[in-house]
C-alpha cells in the first residue's frame, strides 16, 4: 500500500515536471516572438492542458500574434 501511494505520488510530480517544462519553454518562446507576456495569456498557459500546450508548441512558428497562437485549428 505505502509503495503504491509513493510510486502513484512520484509518477504524479513526474507529469506535472513535464508539464511544467512544457510550459516554461512556451512562455519562453512566446516572449521572444511577441515580447512580455500578457496576464490574460498567463493565465491561459497555466489552466492548459497538456494537449493545449503541445498544440500551442507546434504553432508557435507559424503564428503571427498571440491571439493566433491561441487560435484552436
Amino acid at each position: 500500500m505505502l509503495a503504491e501511494n509513493l510510486q502513484h505520488w512520484a509518477e504524479r510530480e513526474r507529469e506535472e515536471g513535464q508539464k511544467a517544462g512544457v510550459e516554461g519553454t512556451l512562455r519562453k518562446l512566446i516572449t521572444l516572438k511577441f515580447g512580455e507576456i500578457p496576464e490574460s495569456a498567463s493565465k491561459r498557459l497555466e489552466q492548459a492542458t497538456d494537449e493545449q500546450l503541445d498544440a500551442w508548441v507546434e504553432q508557435i512558428l507559424s503564428a503571427n500574434s498571440l491571439d493566433d497562437l491561441f487560435t484552436t485549428r
